[in-house]
C-alpha cells in the first residue's frame, strides 16, 4: 500500500444513508487488513469496522452492527455502507490498512495500522 484515499462523506439527515470509499494505491495483492476508525475532536479514535482483503474475518463494533456493512468492492476499493444513521454517528471517519498474510480477526487497535486515509467527515445532523 503507498496511499489510502477516503472519500463520501458529508452532511445527512438521521435515518439517512451514506457509502463512504477507500482507494488502495500501490500493492493490492497482499494480504492486509483493512478497517474503518473514527474520531471526534476530544476523543480516540475509535475502531468501527474491519475486513481481511483475502475474504472472510469482518468484525463490527457493537455501536455499528446492524447498520453499517463494509466490504471490498471488484476494484478492492474499500467500502463502508452506512444506514440509519445517528447523530452520534458524527465524526471524522478514517480508512486504514495493516499487512498481514494469514486470515483471521482485523480488530486491532488504532496504533496498530501501518496506513491511513486522510479521514472524510460524516455529519449527521437535522
Amino acid at each position: 500500500v503507498q496511499q489510502l484515499v477516503d472519500s463520501g462523506g458529508e452532511t445527512v439527515q438521521p435515518g439517512e444513508s451514506l457509502r463512504l470509499s477507500c482507494v488502495v494505491v500501490g500493492d493490492t495483492i497482499t494480504g492486509y487488513c483493512m478497517a474503518w476508525f473514527r474520531q471526534v475532536p476530544g476523543k480516540e479514535r475509535e475502531a468501527v469496522a474491519s475486513i481481511f482483503s483475502r475474504g472472510g474475518s469482518i468484525d463490527y463494533s457493537d455501536f455499528v452492527r446492524g447498520r453499517f456493512t463494509i466490504g471490498q468492492d471488484a476494484s478492492k476499493t474499500l467500502f463502508l455502507q452506512m444506514n440509519r444513521l445517528k447523530p452520534e454517528d458524527t465524526a471524522m471517519y478514517y480508512c486504514a490498512a495493516k499487512a498481514r498474510s494469514y486470515s483471521g480477526s482485523c480488530a486491532y487497535k488504532a496504533s496498530d495500522f501501518e496506513h491511513w486515509g486522510r479521514g472524510t467527515q460524516v455529519t449527521v445532523s437535522s
